[in-house]
């Protein structure tokens, strides 16, 4: 028995439709359920395949009622092996995941179909038919349909065209995978497997999360699971690695800063959007005289550059010896990434920002994207870009790529409000018109914040328990008005890491000393 590696509880308490991912059957019906088995084989659309819950009933809309119908105990033996026979029907053969489940105290089945590596694959009409003809299956939306004409040739082209990260990496070994990422996974995505992993050995569990494969006598990690789950990927990925770069002068500058990271593929791009949000964005708030109402505005939002970040992860090619680099400069940030948009976008949509694509690249390093929250796999990070920036009153962004692919630009102008000097050492300096936000707990923090200070010390000093509570109500936002500095910016971790007042720091102290 299998668990899922998503919170099944909580989409169902969540009652999330039916989509080209989810499909809810009240009962056993063994016809419909291997159509659909097979059409997530095939993931036409490389979505990572999709799930089947059994004695889940759904509403007109596809919602699911809750509770659940559910299943009698005594019929999941019998369940099991009418869905071994049926799957063998599948041509090639096709088996899910399968995995039982308690929901409101109600039994269900819950199949986990990924994209299958042999698509693409086909299924009868009806299992229990005499004389059985075959069709292949495809999702449109909420629907398993037959796939027909130009569905059915495009479907298949896809022979054999497994996606680089759901491939094999036969130059590593199982060995290469760290255990420890992959327990921290299960229990950060909140799935039933964290509950017993630690018992499991390293091949058992990876074939359990689908990121090992192979016979038993011979078993290798995937290309995704040596991305997320090893400590050094590169070394098999070079070049998987994030840039960023600080250019003070622009450009053409005769200097320029680099932090590097690398590493598994959720850290590196959680790293490296922290960094960025900790010594590069800061809040204007300008004050009017004629109204109580303060504008404020962010040099660069946060949730563009996270889009922009994690888009270059997802769409990337990990074939390509070509990092991701973000290039920081005063009046614009660039996100850079190789290849280009899939030719399944037209280059007239993409360059107006209204992309919609068709094929995914790396369906599985989606998947576990998605499962951490760092994105939504539904062509919508070209239109949260877009908000970002206009809910900020930012210049619209620019989205470039040639007519060859080659690469893919995201362009992020600055605000024309937040056009702060910066230092060489990338510390914005206050002028006379822009007065950075403090609020209460920012004051209390400047205020003792005399010399230099460790992080738990400064804590300690304020009365506060909560780790979290004093790094987003007091540190980050003392960081970000550019009123409180790292000592040591670029390693961000270390255990000599200590903090101080920047200028506009001491200014403000002195300004409020009377407070």
């Amino acid at each position: 028995m299998v668990a899922l590696p998503i919170n099944l509880q909580n989409l169902l308490r969540h009652r999330t439709v039916e989509s080209e991912r989810i499909e809810y059957k009240a009962a056993w019906n063994p016809d419909a359920i291997i159509r659909t088995l097979c059409a997530f084989a095939n993931d036409f659309e490389n979505l990572g395949g999709g799930y089947i819950i059994i004695g889940q009933d759904c509403d007109a809309e596809g919602r699911p009622i809750t509770p659940p119908l559910g299943l009698v105990e005594s019929q999941i033996d019998k369940i099991q092996r009418e869905l071994l026979g049926a799957c063998q029907q599948i041509r090639p053969p096709y088996f899910p995941s399968l995995s039982i489940c308690d929901v409101d105290d109600r039994k269900l089945i819950v199949l986990h179909a990924p994209g299958g590596m042999h698509r693409p694959y086909k299924a009868p009409a009806s299992v229990s038919a005499r004389h059985k003809s075959w069709h292949y299956y495809i999702r449109r939306y909420s629907s398993t349909v037959e796939a027909r004409g130009d569905c059915e040739q495009e479907l298949l082209n896809l022979t054999a065209n497994v996606p680089f990260d759901d491939r094999i990496a036969q130059q590593a070994k199982v060995s290469d995978l760290s255990k420890p990422l992959m327990l921290a996974y299960l229990q950060e995505v909140g799935s039933a497997l964290a509950d017993y992993a630690d018992r499991l050995s390293i091949e058992e569990l990876g074939r359990q999360m689908n990121v090992v494969d192979g016979p038993s006598e011979c078993p290798w990690p995937k290309n995704v699971g040596l991305m997320f789950f090893s400590e050094t990927p590169d070394r098999f990925f070079p070049y998987t690695q994030i840039d960023v770069v600080w250019f003070p002068d622009g450009p053409g500058g005769d200097h320029f800063d680099e932090k590097i990271f690398k590493g598994p593929l959720a850290r590196i791009t959680r790293e490296a959007l922290g960094y960025i949000e900790r010594n590069y964005l800061h809040q204007t708030v300008l004050k009017h005289p004629d109204r109580a109402e303060a504008t404020r505005v962010w040099n660069f939002p946060y949730p563009a550059i996270e889009e922009a970040v994690v888009n270059a992860v997802y769409h990337r090619s990990y074939q390509d010896r070509e990092p991701i680099e973000v290039r920081i400069m005063r009046d614009e940030i660039l996100v850079l990434s190789y290849p280009g948009p899939d030719r399944s976008i037209k280059l007239a949509d993409w360059i107006a920002g209204h992309a919609m694509c068709h094929r995914y690249r790396n369906r599985r390093i989606g998947e576990f994207l998605k499962e951490l929250g760092l994105t939504e796999g539904r062509s919508t990070g070209v239109p949260k870009i877009l908000k970002a920036m206009a809910a900020n009153g930012s210049p619209p962004p620019q989205f470039d790529t040639d007519d060859d692919r080659s690469g893919c630009l995201v362009r992020l102008p600055v605000h024309k409000l937040a056009l702060w000097p910066i230092d060489q050492s990338g510390t914005p300096q206050v002028t006379p018109e822009v007065t950075p936000e403090v609020t209460p707990e920012v004051g209390r923090l400047i205020k003792l914040l005399i010399g230099e200070w460790p992080r738990l010390e400064l804590q300690q000093a304020l009365g506060l328990k909560d780790d979290d509570h004093f790094r987003i109500a007091y540190l980050l936002p003392a960081m970000q008005a550019g009123l409180v500095q790292m000592k040591f910016p670029d390693k961000p971790r270390s255990s000599k890491q200590r903090y101080h007042l920047t200028p506009a720091g001491q200014q403000w102290l002195k300004q409020h000393a009377d407070d």
